[in-house]
């Protein structure tokens, strides 16, 4: 079954406190001059074939449910 991947991260001007606490944590164990910015994967199953009209249907939802766009941009990947 082919798969879509919708990606969600906060807009770079949107602070990110849980990716921060990872930036930390990271420090402390010795990994230092990383830093890391938390977002989400939504991994949609698709059935039958991937059109652009079932792309275009997992944009708008993207838009309206999986992602916050007034704070989050998204990007819709396909295999």
């Amino acid at each position: 079954m082919p798969c879509v991947v919708v990606n969600v991260m906060p807009k770079p001007e949107i602070l990110d406190p849980q990716g921060k606490a990872v930036t930390g944590a990271l420090e402390r164990l010795g990994f230092a001059g990383l830093s890391v910015r938390q977002g989400k994967r939504f991994e949609i199953e698709v059935d039958g074939e991937v059109t652009p009209e079932k792309l275009e249907q997992i944009e708008q939802a993207a838009e309206q449910l999986l992602a916050n766009t007034v704070i989050e941009s998204f990007e819709v990947v396909t295999d």
